[in-house]
C-alpha cells in the first residue's frame, strides 16, 4: 500500500527524485558523498530508462546526472533488495551504453559512479550477521597484486543509514543521522533537504501528481493481478482436461475461461480431435 502524500519523507523514492531536481542540491549530495568534484551538472534525469535495444531489460534509474567526464547513477532504498550486486552490474552496463555514442571510441567513455543509499545494512556474512558499515566502497582490483590498476574508472558506494553511528566524517554522519531517523539536526544540508520536503508538500500539483502515479501503479497491479489468475485458471483446465473427468465445455464453464484458452480443437462430442 503506498504511503499517503503527506507521510513521505526524503528517503521515498518519489520525494527523493523532486527534491533531487534542484542542481545545486543534487551536487551537494554527490560531492558529500562521493568525495568528488562535479564541474557541470546536466539537469538531474529523474527515474531515466534506459533501453538500449528493445529486447533488452530497461533499467529506470532514481536520479541520473552527468558532468562534462563522469555520469552517476544515485539511488534510494528504503526496503531490502535481492541480489543488490548484479543489480548494480547491470546498471553500470547500461550506464556504460548510454554514456558512449556509436563511433566513439572506448577512451571516451567517461567515469562511472553509481551511489545507493540504503536504510538497512545490505551486506551479511555467511552466517547471516550483518557487516554493519556504514559506507562499502567497491573497485575492481587484481587479486594477485593490488597495486595493479585496471583503470576502468568505476566506482560503486553504498551507504547503510542504519550505521550512522559509525562513520567518521561529521558531514557524511549527519546526512546518514537524518536518512535512518527522518532528523536533520544541526546539519545545515539535512536542514535544507527536510525544507524541501515540507515545501514540496505545500504543492498542490506534486500532491496530484502523486496521487495520479499511485493511481497508475495500481492500475498496473491490478492487471498484472488478473494476468496471473488468467494464467492459473489455463494450467488448472489443462490438468483437468489431461485428466479426462470433465469435458472441455464444463471446465471451461467452471473456471469462467474460454474453451479456446486451454483447447484448440473440439468436436461435437466435447472430444479432443
Amino acid at each position: 500500500m503506498p504511503k499517503l502524500f503527506d507521510e513521505l519523507t526524503f528517503s521515498d523514492d518519489w520525494m527523493f527524485q523532486k527534491v533531487l531536481q534542484d542542481p545545486e542540491v543534487c551536487t551537494e549530495l554527490v560531492e558529500r558523498l562521493l568525495h568528488i568534484k562535479v564541474n557541470h551538472v546536466e539537469y538531474p534525469e529523474l527515474e531515466k530508462i534506459i533501453a538500449p535495444y528493445y529486447t533488452s531489460k530497461g533499467v529506470r534509474l532514481d536520479v541520473y546526472i552527468k558532468d562534462s567526464d563522469k555520469v552517476i547513477d544515485i539511488e534510494i532504498q528504503s526496503y531490502p533488495m535481492e541480489a543488490l550486486g548484479k543489480r548494480i552490474r547491470y546498471y553500470e552496463s547500461m550506464l556504460n551504453m548510454d554514456s558512449l555514442m556509436k563511433g566513439q571510441d572506448y577512451v571516451q567513455l567517461k567515469d562511472s559512479y553509481i551511489l545507493f543509499i540504503c536504510k538497512d545494512d545490505p551486506f551479511m556474512d555467511e552466517n547471516e550477521n550483518y557487516y554493519g558499515l556504514p559506507c562499502y566502497t567497491f573497485r575492481n582490483i587484481c587479486e594477485e597484486n593490488s597495486k595493479v590498476n585496471l583503470n576502468d574508472n568505476s566506482l560503486k558506494v553504498i551507504y547503510n543509514s542504519s550505521a550512522y553511528e559509525k562513520e567518521t566524517d561529521e558531514k557524511i554522519r549527519a546526512f546518514l543521522h537524518f536518512i535512518n531517523t527522518n532528523e536533520p539536526g544541526e546539519d545545515d544540508f539535512s536542514k535544507r533537504l527536510s525544507s524541501l520536503v515540507a515545501k514540496i508538500k505545500e504543492n498542490e500539483e506534486f500532491r496530484s501528481d502523486y496521487a495520479a502515479m499511485n493511481l497508475h501503479d495500481q492500475d498496473i497491479i491490478r492487471i498484472a493481478k488478473r494476468e496471473g489468475e488468467q494464467q492459473k485458471a489455463v494450467e488448472d483446465a489443462k490438468a483437468l482436461l489431461a485428466d479426462g473427468k470433465y469435458t472441455p465445455e464444463r471446465i471451461a464453464e467452471l473456471l469462467n475461461i474460454p474453451v479456446e484458452s486451454f483447447a484448440e480443437k473440439i468436436t461435437v462430442q466435447g472430444s479432443i480431435c
